[in-house]
């Protein structure tokens, strides 16, 4: 009788136990709360002393100095056309709002139940990026650009479905040709996977949440579909050397010497930049960029949403050519993730927080006390003590740096893409126990997807909890944990000797109660532009990693296809199904974060390369078929749980009104100071307002009477913060803060909100508030 009553009651005790276990232990990615300074006040927030974008001058064009931006642009088209190079392509792009609800939603990423969104610092988008073959223009493919943690199962089969429901004309656009990517984001919203596992600290799925990705993305393709044009691309690299640096040194110096021996560096630091090329009248209408850097610029106790440091990228790279008689209006700039497993951009290193002043072991990333909890990665401003807002703007600031830096050159210094071949592939694996021929004749397996102790020990961005550290390719010494382990699933012998040498702490590859816990089915899927090959992975690859994945491909290219032109081949991740990691076999056989959350064993990379290069001959000139689809992943949006609460009602105070001002800006302030204004607000989940703002800062014009938006949700330095200040009454406040930046003009300016209130009965009802004027000055 027992033995039957613990068998019903399992279920419900792993949910239970999750849920107290990743109160402190990051689930997804491996992070963890701590109790840092926050100096953080929605009164008076930190301002980020940003460096200035520059602005943009027109130089003289040959022997005429032109004012005016439409003559610049149309005497470098007439240059353009007469020197473009390559072959022609269908090129379109298209950038919208996927912003979901920025409070009282636990954020994607860190995982910590603690994490819930407060506001906004800046909103998120997808950009879509299209190309296809000019003779054949069913030949063509999707990468979208998502300021999300990851691409996932939940927003594909979404995004899928909507393009499906557009029509006839989007029909082009499937299974096969669209790829899904995140830029690794760690401050968003979260509560929109497929999968239970992640499900347990977003506190189920959220539709609103996973609806804003879906209708953005969509309609970012609608756009990117509604530009076709015909168009050159060329691609160019440029080094960032200070753009990232390795969290797990130790496993990578695993990896053979001889190999390691070949790369100057333990990351890659080369930017790969794409250039999308109107052939009209030569401008330039987008770029899309790859370089490996984790989107963990700010910390697990940051609760304002951001795209962090590839969002800022995007927003400074948009901003600087808004005005470039070069590029076109409605110019995208994507800042698309490659091979980021072991990366962080937290560049002076971590150390550890103990008054020592001492760095991490370089073992395990442990402290004096030989555990995790003290040991913190550090930005390049970390001493600001601002939740790492100002290191993440400047470890953007060095991205977007170095992107324009090559566009700027890019003339000079770009390869064409030729060739005029658009292909893709696209298919399910099923990852557990998928059997395959090394190529030295080996016959080895893939697992059942497990993750191992050294997960729940974080990284060094954020780290772990309890007795966990890095590197532990043993048993837990704590028998609790064991129980846990054991009482969640307990593995049989052929995943414990699959899995080897990772010790197994949740065995969530056999889990299916009361749903998938984590994808054992994966998305193997390849684009080709001319030479351009697009390696999309559902894992995020560690260096070395993406770097045998990358040449295997080239070289198979090479002698697969007939052509004088050497391959090039980029990497993006995580995309379509979150995956977790996937490392080398050395960098498994040690066992720190990045080896045990390689789901499918020690093999995964090998079975990644396997099933690619097996199927390159899809991406041929002459190939007309594809390969079999394979299973399908289960789709879990309408059966996950959701504990997220819906708005019930909102009220104001008596006396007052929703919008009326709370706390008024002051009359003055200087360039550089932050102007703060309070507002008798309601919850924004009422309406995400979508391609709209919830903040904004109009000027007064010169004729004293006109007001003129120049700041939004889009803009860095504007912050967003909602504040619950009665729960029952449905009372709140909403603190706009303009960090007022050294580029800004001098003048008159006023803040605007924008909300919209519920009443008990349901209705939801718009309205705004505008604070007193007052004055910048230098």
């Amino acid at each position: 009788m027992a033995s039957v009553f613990l068998d019903l009651l399992r279920p419900w005790v792993k949910l239970t136990i999750l849920q107290v276990i990743f109160v402190c232990a990051e689930l997804q990615f491996g992070y963890r709360k701590e109790s840092w300074p926050n100096p953080w006040s929605i009164t008076a927030p930190h301002r980020a002393g940003s460096p200035a974008i520059p602005e943009n001058t027109f130089e003289q064009v040959g022997d005429v100095d032109f004012d005016d931006a439409q003559q610049v642009r149309n005497l470098l088209a007439s240059k353009l056309r007469d020197t473009a190079v390559g072959d022609q392509y269908l090129i379109g792009v298209g950038k919208a709002d996927i912003t979901g609800p920025v409070v009282e939603v636990e954020f994607a990423g860190y995982a910590d139940l603690s994490q819930i969104g407060t506001g906004l610092r800046q909103r998120l988008y997808s950009r879509a990026f299209i190309i296809g073959d000019v003779d054949n223009p069913d030949d063509r493919f999707v990468y979208l650009v998502l300021d999300t943690a990851a691409g996932d199962t939940a927003q594909r089969y979404g995004i899928l479905e909507g393009l499906a429901a557009l029509g006839s004309d989007y029909s082009v656009y499937g299974q096969s040709n669209v790829a899904v990517t995140g830029t690794h984001s760690h401050n968003g919203p979260g509560a929109w996977w497929n999968y239970l596992l992640p499900q347990i600290t977003s506190v189920g799925l959220d539709k609103q949440s996973l609806n804003a990705i879906i209708d953005g993305a969509v309609l970012s393709i609608q756009r990117a579909h509604e530009n076709l044009t015909t168009g050159y691309l060329d691609v160019g690299t440029v080094n960032i050397t200070d753009g990232n640096l390795s969290r797990s040194l130790y496993a990578y110096n695993n990896n053979p010497a001889e190999e390691r021996a070949l790369y100057d560096t333990s990351t890659d630091t080369t930017m790969t930049v794409l250039r999308f090329q109107r052939a009209s009248d030569g401008l330039n209408i987008g770029i899309l960029t790859w370089y490996a850097v984790h989107g963990t610029s700010m910390y697990g106790n940051n609760t304002h949403v951001a795209g962090d440091n590839k969002g800022v990228a995007a927003y400074l790279f948009e901003q600087a050519v808004a005005s470039d008689a070069t590029a076109a209006d409605g110019f995208v700039a994507g800042f698309s993730q490659a091979n980021v497993g072991d990366t962080t951009p937290n560049v002076l290193g971590a150390w550890c927080d103990d008054g020592s002043g001492q760095m991490c072991s370089y073992e395990n990333s442990t402290c004096a006390d030989g555990k995790s909890e003290s040991c913190h990665g550090r930005g390049p401003y970390f001493r600001a003590l601002d939740l790492g807002v100002t290191s993440c703007y400047e470890m953007g600031r060095r991205q977007f740096e170095g992107a324009k830096d090559l566009y700027d050159a890019f003339d000079s210094q770009s390869t064409p893409i030729v060739g005029t071949t658009v292909k893709s592939f696209h298919f399910y694996q099923n990852m557990s126990y998928f059997e395959f021929e090394l190529t030295n004749g080996t016959v080895v397996t893939t697992c059942p997807a497990a993750l191992g102790n050294s997960f729940a020990a974080g990284t060094t961005d954020w780290p772990g909890v309890l007795d966990f550290t890095q590197a532990d390719s043993g048993l837990s010494d704590n028998p609790i944990w064991n129980l846990i382990a054991d009482l969640i699933a307990t593995p049989g012998p052929e995943q414990t000797a699959c899995q080897w040498p990772k010790p197994i702490l949740l065995d969530v590859g056999e889990q299916d109660l009361p749903y998938a816990w984590t994808p054992d089915i994966v998305d193997v899927q390849s684009f080709r532009a001319g030479q351009l090959h697009i390696i999309v992975s559902p894992s995020e690859a560690t260096t070395m990693s993406g770097r045998r994945w990358r040449n295997a491909v080239k070289e198979e290219a090479a002698a697969t296809y007939s052509s004088d032109t050497e391959p090039i081949v980029v990497l993006g991740a995580p995309a379509n199904t979150y995956a977790h990691y996937v490392a080398t076999q050395e960098e498994y056989a040690i066992q720190r974060y990045e080896g045990a959350s390689t789901l499918f064993g020690q093999h995964e990379l090998n079975a990644y390369i396997n099933l690619t290069l097996s199927n390159l001959k899809y991406l041929a000139p002459t190939a007309t078929g594809s390969p079999a689809p394979g299973p399908s992943p289960p789709d879990n949006r309408n059966v996950s749980y959701d504990f997220i609460t819906g708005v019930v009602y909102d009220g104001a105070p008596s006396g007052s009104d929703f919008g009326d001002v709370v706390t008024q800006p002051n009359s003055s302030y200087a360039i550089g100071d932050v102007v703060n204004t309070t507002f008798v607000g309601a919850n924004p989940r009422n309406n995400l307002r979508l391609e709209g703002t919830f903040a904004a800062i109009e000027k007064l014009g010169s004729d004293n009477a006109t007001w003129t938006q120049v700041r939004s949700d889009y803009d860095w330095h504007l912050v967003y913060t909602w504040e619950r200040t009665d729960t029952i009454l449905g009372y709140s406040e909403v603190v706009i803060s303009w960090e007022t930046e050294s580029y800004a003009e001098e003048g008159t300016y006023r803040t605007r909100y924008y909300g919209d209130w519920k009443s008990i009965g349901g209705t939801i009802t718009a309205f705004n508030g505008t604070s007193n004027a007052y004055t910048l000055t230098s």
